[in-house]
């Protein structure tokens, strides 16, 4: 049950903020959507190396001076697999009106859906391959510690759920329960995601380093491609910083305390 928990909280998250449509009557400023943004960066930051890439070098320590190998080679399979994602799968990002990948004739609000789930996939890669780690009883991970990213995530996930219900309901004129169940779907990847990691994780137990370097580099992708632009586009760019400053300091307590 306890690891039930751990793959939905994300999710959970996500839906939390697409409920912000019932009770918030106007989109998002600017200004707050930079701060969100910039914290989400620095919670997938911080928890890309305590919660991943830390543990994946731990795990490796009979490597000797070699021990970083599993987590370089995971890390570029991480960015890879996004890289390749971003280009097969069209989609649109929040306040553009070109879309990205191959050509399609896929609606606006679906393409917008398509965006966020690209990013919430290493997510819920993560935390199944940490929760593996669990499992497989590897040292360098501790429930805590496991529950530790999948409450970053879940904090994180919630202006992320906010993000995207706030404008379908403003700016495309879709009624709230519309637009909180689009926000909704585009978080239901995660627990999918890390339940499929999860599984197979568990029949390549030698593999969980290169797997945690992965979903760490696959967040990474996000970040930089996505996220930190987003957060310090045009006006107000300090207060991306702040957010991420805040985010990033967030989760390396909560990994740290917790952990």
């Amino acid at each position: 049950m306890e690891i039930l928990a751990g793959l939905l909280l994300p999710f959970l998250g996500t839906t939390a903020g697409a409920a912000c449509v019932f009770f918030v009557r106007h989109d998002l400023n600017a200004k707050l959507q930079k701060v969100l943004l910039g914290f989400a960066s620095g919670v997938m930051v911080a928890a890309s190396v305590w919660s991943l890439l830390i543990p994946a070098m731990d795990m490796s320590g009979g490597m000797g001076r070699l021990a970083f190998v599993p987590a370089v080679v995971g890390m570029a399979a991480g960015f890879a697999f996004l890289l390749a994602m971003d280009m097969l799968i069209p989609h649109l990002h929040m306040g553009s009106d070109k879309p990205e990948g191959p050509k399609c004739t896929l609606k606006k609000t679906t393409m917008l859906v398509l965006a966020v789930t690209l990013h919430n996939i290493p997510e819920g890669m993560a935390v199944g391959v940490i929760f593996s780690g669990l499992l497989t009883e590897q040292a360098s991970v501790t429930f805590m510690g496991a529950m530790a990213l999948s409450i970053g995530i879940a904090i994180q996930n919630f202006p992320e759920g906010a993000v995207i219900s706030l404008p379908l309901r403003s700016e495309d004129g879709m009624n709230r329960g519309k637009a909180f169940l689009y926000g909704t779907l585009s978080g239901i990847v995660e627990p999918i995601a890390g339940g499929i990691t999860l599984f197979l994780a568990q029949f390549i137990t030698r593999m969980l380093p290169y797997l945690l370097a992965l979903a760490a580099g696959a967040m990474l992708y996000v970040v930089v491609e996505e996220l930190i632009p987003e957060a310090v586009e045009g006006e107000h760019t300090n207060v991306g910083t702040i957010g991420f400053a805040s985010g990033f300091a967030i989760m390396m307590i909560l990994d740290v305390a917790l952990g």
